[in-house]
């Protein structure tokens, strides 16, 4: 009696899923995105601070240093954008938009693909040759990008145009000049050196994040219930801190990239299952709300801050040193003028008296003019006749500032002698 033969099993082809999203090259793109606002904030006055002339320049205007209301409220309007967003989102910020890990990632980036380069171009060349033919170009590579970006980084302290005259001269007595050269070895020792390890010894912005998460801040979490994991190491591989994001959510060497999610999805994907690690949000509704309130109360004091903002400061005190001045017939007092013009174009300041019969301006020039960006300083007077009612006359005195034909009345008073004979 023949038996049958046994049939082999049935094999049910995988049906391979699609990473619905790709984190590594959003990051990517964000990177470029935050390499390109780097570079054009200072060269546009959007932010930056100009130490020699003592101004802060925010969204196109310059702040002068007596503007401090202004610059209080935009330096803690940024500094609670970074703040709220380590409540929330976690390392976000460190994967997506840190300066220091995009340039180390970038570092990294081009020593790879210099090696390649070498392997492909020198192939003829012995083993320990090619490696420092590689190493060599890499730290030329380094050296060149290291004096690139520390031009743009002074550059938020120092007038660009100006900065680039120093680096033509090689400057290296100025203030400037130094802050560049040192700025240009500790950019150089950093992206060739130390580049990510800066994130877990120097950089405090993790342990920040540390003391500030909660239950609902994001993490990367891997999540394997039912221990499907086909342990192929890829998501350590690809990670740029190193770790292994299996051990744990909450190490702070995780920067929260989301490269080990592509690369999980990626290989199990392949086995038709969904990837083991993902971002987890939480619960974070009151958290938003109250991140949302504050954050609306930094940006609209500094709305109002700037909608206030005079573009033409213009001071006027007077002066006490003498009551009043007999010359010529006619009763002076004298005023302390200060005018800042912190536009960037000409200005003039046209200066009239409201309220003080009979009286007069002594002043140089009238209107005053101020090219962009001058301060200037000086004094006046006022000659009023001797019929003027004796002692304290209260008038006004009134500024026009072009163009705009913005006016302002500020209250003064005329000081006359208490009698007819007083001197």
């Amino acid at each position: 009696m023949n038996t049958p033969a046994a049939r082999p099993p049935k094999i049910v082809p995988l049906t391979p899923i699609e990473p619905s999203v790709h984190f590594h090259p959003i990051r990517k793109s964000v990177h470029a995105a935050c390499f390109a606002i780097f570079v054009a904030l200072p060269f546009f006055d959007v932010m930056r601070f100009d130490i020699p002339r003592q101004r802060f320049y925010f969204a196109g205007q310059a702040l002068w240093i007596n503007e401090f209301g202004i610059i209080f409220f935009a330096l803690m309007f940024l500094m609670f954008v970074v703040v709220g967003a380590a409540m929330l989102y976690g390392r976000i910020y460190c994967g997506y938009l840190c300066p220091q890990m995009i340039f180390s990632e970038a570092s990294v980036s081009a020593q790879r693909a210099i090696g390649r380069l070498v392997e492909r171009r020198f192939g003829f060349v012995r083993g320990a040759a090619r490696q420092r033919v590689s190493a060599a170009l890499w730290l030329l590579a380094v050296a060149l990008a290291s004096v690139g970006l520390a031009f743009v980084f002074i550059s938020y302290f120092v007038e660009p145009r100006d900065l680039f005259q120093r680096l033509a001269h090689l400057d290296m007595r100025t203030a400037a000049g130094v802050a560049g050269g040192a700025t240009t070895i500790v950019t150089f020792l950093d992206f060739a050196f130390v580049r990510q390890r800066f994130c877990t010894t120097v950089c405090p912005y993790g342990y920040l994040q540390g003391m500030l998460a909660d239950d609902g801040t994001l993490l990367v979490k891997y999540d394997d219930p039912d221990r499907i994991c086909i342990e192929c190491g890829k998501c350590v591989r690809v990670c740029e801190m190193a770790i292994d994001i299996r051990d744990s959510p909450d190490q702070i060497e995780c920067i929260h990239c989301g490269d080990c999610i592509d690369a999980c999805a990626d290989i199990m994907g392949r086995l038709g299952r969904p990837g083991l690690i993902h971002y987890t949000w939480g619960r974070q509704g009151a958290k938003r709300l109250v991140f949302v309130f504050v954050l609306l109360f930094y940006a609209s004091g500094l709305a109002v801050a700037m909608s206030m903002r005079q573009p033409v400061l213009v001071k006027i005190a007077p002066d006490r040193s003498k009551l009043y001045w007999v010359e010529e017939g006619a009763i002076r007092n004298h005023f302390r003028m200060t005018l800042a013009n912190r536009t960037p174009t000409n200005a003039f300041v046209t200066l009239s008296i409201d309220g003080l019969n009979g009286a007069r301006l002594v002043v140089p020039e009238n209107p005053i003019r101020l090219a962009g960006g001058q301060e200037w300083r000086g004094e006046f007077a006022i000659a009023a006749p001797p019929t003027l009612g004796r002692g304290v006359n209260p008038f006004r005195l009134v500024t026009r500032t072009d163009p705009g034909g913005t006016e302002d009345r500020q209250s003064m008073t005329f000081v006359m002698p208490a009698t007819p004979e007083g001197r």
